[in-house]
């Protein structure tokens, strides 16, 4: 770039600097920063649009413009050339403004008389804060020069919009991080709790957007590259070259800390006169902006890599780490951009009493672990890391999928009268806590509980669950860089059987593959992951693995019961392989002179529609089913559970998929085998007493479920529920869910 060029920019935001430095606030603050750009850049027109809520842009300073039109002129986001530039996160950049598709005329502004028109984007690490806009009468495109120019002083606003540099005074923005907002994301986990932040990893703040001495800031991040180099290579030289997937990583962090590219275009900007900091956020904030626009997984990954390097070189720049020192609030409610279940589980139960995550999936390992803990969780609530601080009040409502950041007095009076109800519901249920579920008509449904970790099994007794109908161990697996050890895991499955004091505990292999991913365990490049290589057909093409895994929840029996389970069987051969498999471990452990269980039960569970038509040989031979509804459901509807646009749109009480679930019902009844429902609609009370009906004596759901089901079902006579059932069948309903929750809501 020109040194011209460069010289005019440091002069630019040298003058900024001083108005920063100057006592007027708010108002007065953007109009002599509007003045000094236009000037500046010899145009007619410069004006700032900022965002007054998430949707609707508003013209806070112009000149060139009327000046009546302050605060007055508004638009949506996507309307007009400024509300495009908005959306798209990109520069726009034309001569005929008038003629350009979705120009948008605005007479309260006048600007009809200007040609040309420069939009770009006032964006700080992804997040679009407002747009810049210059405008001349002169027909003509803004020079790259120019563009660039408007870039840099676009990152200096939005550093000074984060850091409140236009509030106050009369016709000042109102503070950022001060006003209430609410979050609407989808839910994770059920549940309603008041708590205050504390953000996982907090945001890098850069005070110091520009710089009037170049060389130093240069030095500055040559220092601070080199020292990021040097952290990658020793990362890299304590990684074991078995571990595959974290050195590739690890080698692609290391190939963008030596990009040249990467580096000359941050000296461009220190050069232009931002300081070292602002130069690696401008850059990290392209990266976020073709990360949210990039559909190729890869590009995303490798965007990732790049924006975890800046997150890091920012921290060496600031010296700012990520323990800052903030102390855990007394009911922390954590909140991140995502989080691994390694880094979660740190945290420990008890701890947390709720989390909001900016990404995230309903099947995602925070999900598992926010059930395990029963603690209410929402997901895909974009913005509110760069939103929250430590500290701030926020409302988690786990069952809309809201998160309420700094509510006003109506919205936190009425969560805490919903909190209530809430609490004194589950007092009820306490009381049930020692009595069966048993319906009026007599019938008896066994509830159990979904466990995972050893911090679930106390709730195995307070809960009132007869036992665990579905011990996930593939956490274990999770949670660490390599393979655990089998002497590690049949000691963690001995202290599970000890927590459940004689009660059934029902293990399920390992079920890994879709979203749950090895660190250690090369993921398959597959367009499909949900129906590819995953659970048993990963077991039995790894044997190694799930042998040991079956040794070792052979010698935690040591003579006691043991239940087991195969997840996503697809057919016959497949259960007859793992079992095979089990009964090798059996004679090999015999031979090795270590004690055999006492009693031995060996299942699979039923997630795919191919096994329900399965030959009644099958049916016959195996030890137990346990219906997954989550995966069956999906499969059966073909309707992904992790697309939040399709997985919704069907219900598990639609006749036809009851006709399934009756036909494995009467199956089972044929042979003599056990049939159990696991999985989020086991623990929903009116699908439970719906599954009940159709003939399932065993449901299994999270602890916090048993309550409301058990209430249900001892209220209801089970006989007549399935006959509402057949009744809405017959007559062709498409979903028997009407007529049973009005006969229900009938009910006493």
């Amino acid at each position: 770039m020109p040194d011209r060029t460069e010289s005019e920019s440091r002069k630019l935001l040298g003058r900024l600097s001083a108005v920063m430095a100057a006592t007027s606030v708010g108002q007065t603050r953007l109009d002599r920063i509007v003045q000094l750009i236009a000037t500046s850049m010899r145009c007619e027109v410069c004006s700032i649009y900022l965002f007054r809520d998430a949707d609707t842009l508003e013209l806070c300073a112009t000149v060139g413009l009327k000046a009546e039109a302050v605060h007055q002129t508004r638009m949506r986001l996507g309307e007009g050339l400024v509300g495009r530039t908005a959306r798209d996160r990109a520069v726009t950049n034309t001569a005929n403004a008038p003629a350009e598709r979705g120009f948008r005329y605005m007479p309260e502004t006048g600007e009809e008389r200007f040609s040309s028109f420069c939009g770009v984007p006032i964006q700080r690490l992804g997040e679009v804060l407002g747009v810049l806009v210059v405008q001349s009468r002169a027909a003509r495109e803004y020079t790259p020069d120019e563009v660039y120019a408007l870039e840099v002083v676009a990152m200096v606003l939005a550093e000074m919009t984060e850091l409140g540099a236009f509030t106050g005074g009369e016709g000042g923005l109102s503070p950022r991080h001060q006003r209430p907002i609410t979050f609407r994301g989808l839910s994770g986990q059920e549940g309603a709790v008041a708590g205050r932040v504390f953000l996982h990893e907090p945001r890098v703040v850069v005070t110091n957007p520009i710089s009037d001495d170049p060389d130093r800031e240069l030095q500055r991040l040559g220092a601070s590259i080199e020292r990021l180099r040097a952290q990658v290579d020793e990362m890299l030289a304590g990684t074991p070259a078995a571990d595959g997937e974290e050195v590739g990583v690890l080698e692609a962090y290391r190939m963008f800390a030596n990009s040249r590219s990467w580096l000359r275009r941050m000296e461009e900007d220190i050069r232009s006169g931002l300081s070292a900091e602002a130069a690696v956020e401008k850059e990290q904030s392209h990266a976020r902006s073709r990360m949210g626009q990039a559909s190729d997984p890869y590009l995303r990954d490798r965007l990732h890599d790049l924006d975890d390097l800046s997150n890091r070189l920012l921290r060496i720049l600031t010296g700012q780490g990520r323990d800052t020192g903030a102390a855990m609030p007394d009911d922390p409610v954590l909140v991140a951009r995502n989080i691994g279940p390694g880094e979660l589980l740190e945290y420990g139960k008890g701890t947390l009493k709720g989390i909001v995550l900016e990404e995230g999936s309903v099947g995602s390992h925070a999900a598992v672990v926010a059930r395990a803990w029963a603690i209410p969780l929402v997901i895909r609530a974009s913005g509110i890391v760069t939103e929250a601080l430590n500290g701030d009040l926020v409302l988690v409502d786990g069952e809309q999928g809201l998160a309420h950041l700094r509510p006003d007095d109506t919205v936190r009076k009425a969560f805490e009268d919903k909190i209530a109800m809430l609490a004194r519901a589950q007092e009820r249920y306490a009381d049930l806590r020692d009595l069966p579920a048993q319906s009026l008509c007599g019938t008896v449904v066994g509830l159990h509980m979904n466990a995972g970790l050893m911090a679930d099994l106390p709730s195995l007794p307070s809960s009132g669950a007869e036992g665990v109908g579905l011990f996930r161990t593939e956490l274990q697996f999770l949670v660490r860089n390599q393979m655990p050890r089998r002497a590690e895991l049949s000691a963690l499955y001995a202290r599970v059987m000890d927590s459940a004091k004689g009660k059934r505990v029902a293990f399920r292999t390992l079920d890994i593959g879709s979203d749950k991913v090895l660190s250690y365990m090369k993921p398959q490049d597959e367009p499909n992951p949900a129906m590819g290589w995953r659970a048993i057909r990963l077991g039995l093409d790894k044997p190694g693995v799930l042998r040991m895994q079956l040794q070792a929840l052979i010698r935690a029996a040591s003579g006691r019961p043991l239940t087991v389970m195969f997840p996503f069987v697809a057919n016959p051969g497949e259960f007859r392989l793992a079992r095979a498999e089990f009964n090798k471990a059996l004679e090999r452990e015999s031979i090795l002179g270590h004690p055999l269980p006492s009693q031995v039960e060996v299942g699979a569970m039923l997630e795919t529609p191919s096994l329900a038509f399965a030959s009644y040989a099958f049916f016959r031979e195996v030890d137990f089913l346990s219906v997954g509804g989550n995966d069956l459901k999906q499969f059966f509807f073909a309707a992904d559970r992790e697309n939040e646009r399709v997985r919704r749109r069907y219900d598990m009480l639609e006749s036809s998929f009851l006709e399934l679930l009756s036909g494995i019902v009467g199956r089972c009844a044929s042979a003599g085998t056990p049939l159990s429902f696991c999985g989020e609609d086991a623990g929903r009370p009116v699908e439970a007493v719906a599954l009940a009906a159709m003939g399932f004596r065993q449901l299994s759901m999270r602890p916090a479920s048993i309550g409301p089901v058990k209430s249900l079902i001892r209220r209801v006579d089970l006989k007549e529920a399935r006959k509402v059932i057949d009744d809405a069948r017959i007559r062709g309903d498409e979903s028997v869910r009407p007529a049973l929750t009005e006969w229900l809501a009938r009910q006493p």
